[in-house]
């Protein structure tokens, strides 16, 4: 089922009498196709977990419709709309067993929908066994471990076959083995039951390995949509560029004169002709060539080999950040003991953004 958001807006009245509302959601606008897994991604407070709450009905929109398929759910009840939610905590209850916490939402079934006790034991074996908890049926949460729980959150959340799963971060409380292989089990399970699904996190690592499209948000509003790695390759803005990436992209200060690219005094590249003007320069650690006739020219810090990769740490006067994180292979050899390092660069690896407007600056490298 697809999910269609239209000018979806939400703001939230200021906690001063003379301060103005604040906008949580800033005109969202989407249609989420039917089927995928898609990732809500951006910063705390960008707005991402208000609008999970307002496709699930826990808050109502100042503005906006959404639609499931073509029925306008913008004023429908949460418990009509046909949403399973899992929430950053577990919210289990202690007292009852495994068995009970995923039967829970089927006793408050009425009318034809009503099912019998043995229709919903049934009905939670299937979902148990989806997520591979069904020999713990009778144990109490005390008794498992935070994946375990987990699993038991999102059993209950496809018991009640939903149309939509919603997912709000709910790998934050585990630790980073229990996070790789929960992540895992969540695609495995969207693939398996078809169940369009929203994930939201601030992990960029989680949204790009499971989403088929991520949504980056900032202050409410979206700032890209598109496959993970074409946003990883092709950012919009200097905000999306700095939020994907581990390491992080290196940014500098620098400017575009005709056909050449400066960072500082350096310069770097050639590039096809175009006006001057002072830009943002951001760099992928995956961009540098170490280079002794190389343009870029760093203060070496420190070289980490990290198995099949090396890390040369390195600064340089016009970047922004403490130090510069370049990625390498580990077979290229680095003298540790020199004061500098040169760097040659990827055009491809390498994004020109407007200094004022942060937005990106096409260009196109000069052939040697």
């Amino acid at each position: 089922m697809k999910i269609i958001l239209k000018n979806l807006t939400k703001k939230f009245p200021s906690r001063s009498k003379k301060g103005a509302d604040v906008t949580a959601v800033d005109n969202f606008d989407f249609e989420i196709p039917s089927g995928q897994l898609i990732g809500l991604l951006g910063p705390s407070g960008c707005g991402k977990s208000t609008c999970l709450n307002l496709i699930s009905g826990l808050e109502e929109p100042t503005e906006g419709q959404i639609f499931f398929d073509d029925e306008d759910v913008t004023d429908l009840p949460p418990e009509n709309r046909g949403v399973g939610l899992v929430f950053q905590n577990y919210a289990l209850y202690p007292h009852l067993t495994v068995m009970k916490n995923i039967t829970f939402p089927l006793e408050n079934f009425k009318g034809d929908k009503k099912m019998s006790k043995l229709e919903m034991q049934e009905r939670a074996y299937e979902a148990a066994k989806l997520v591979q908890i069904d020999g713990l049926m009778e144990r109490r949460p005390s008794e498992l471990s935070g994946g375990q729980q987990q699993r038991v959150a999102i059993a209950r959340a496809l018991v009640k076959t939903p149309r939509v799963l919603l997912l709000d971060e709910p790998l934050s409380n585990l630790d980073a083995r229990l996070r790789l292989q929960t992540r895992e089990e969540i695609r495995r399970i969207q693939r398996e039951t078809g169940v369009t699904t929203i994930f939201v996190t601030h992990d960029q690592e989680e949204a790009m390995s499971i989403s088929d499209l991520i949504v980056v948000m900032k202050d409410g509003k979206i700032q890209q949509i598109d496959k993970p790695q074409r946003v990883y390759d092709d950012p919009k803005n200097l905000f999306v560029a700095k939020f994907l990436g581990t390491p992080a992209i290196n940014v500098f200060v620098g400017s575009v004169k005709k056909d050449r690219v400066f960072i500082g005094d350096d310069e770097v590249m050639k590039i096809k002709p175009q006006e001057n003007r002072n830009v943002y320069i951001g760099i992928r650690p995956e961009g540098f060539i170490p280079d002794e006739n190389g343009g870029l020219n760093c203060k070496l810090r420190a070289v980490e080999v990290t198995g099949r990769d090396k890390s040369i740490v390195s600064t340089h006067y016009a970047g922004i950040g403490e130090t510069i994180r370049s990625i390498i292979d580990s077979d290229i050899n680095i003298d540790e003991s020199a004061k500098e390092v040169r760097f040659s660069l990827k055009p491809n690896k390498v994004y020109l953004f407007d200094k004022e407007t942060e937005e990106r600056v096409d260009f196109e490298a000069a052939k040697e």
